[in-house]
């Protein structure tokens, strides 16, 4: 446990931590078990986010329309996928926690940056009305919290694998 935090703020740390997880890991779950996510659709029986990379904007969006028409379209569908549901397992179990929340700020800094908010004015169909600060950014930001007070070290399965550590360490030095 941290000494400086207090237990209610500890307590905030991991439930933000496992809220931020839960997020990850149901977006991660709705894309492996629907045929098609993306926003133009997919064939039926293939998950696809072809749409979403087509509708990007902001100085990216070049890039992020070539990924949409690339070869490398389908594993970049696998990675994003199953990168969502092991990092939202990850935050909710308090598992690789640190791991974790680098690959959530990965992709959520990708995801910011395939959409952004530029223009400050509400757009057909978009969910805000966004300048620069939208949800991908303020989540990336929470997730920074999470990583910067090390909530590994306060609650989760980390807990138990640096107790293992810690009785295998000495073990170790004593057969040397």
């Amino acid at each position: 446990m941290d000494p400086t935090a207090s237990r209610n703020q500890q307590i905030a740390l991991v439930v933000l931590r496992t809220l931020i997880g839960w997020h990850f890991l149901y977006e991660g779950f709705t894309k492996v078990l629907t045929p098609a996510w993306s926003r133009a659709g997919a064939p039926i029986g293939r998950f696809s986010s072809a749409g979403y990379l087509r509708g990007s904007s902001g100085p990216f969006s070049d890039l992020f329309r070539g990924l949409a028409d690339s070869s490398l379209l389908p594993w970049l569908d696998l990675l994003v996928a199953w990168g969502l549901v092991l990092i939202g397992l990850g935050l909710m179990l308090g598992l690789f926690t640190q791991l974790a929340c680098g690959g959530a700020i990965a992709l959520l800094a990708l995801f910011y940056l395939s959409g952004l908010p530029t223009s400050g004015a509400r757009e057909a169909g978009a969910e805000g009305t966004y300048l620069l600060v939208n949800k991908n950014l303020i989540e990336a930001a929470a997730v920074a919290v999470v990583l910067a007070f090390r909530t590994d070290r306060i609650a989760g399965l980390d807990l138990l694998r640096a107790g293992e550590r810690a009785r295998v360490a000495p073990v170790a030095e004593a057969t040397r």
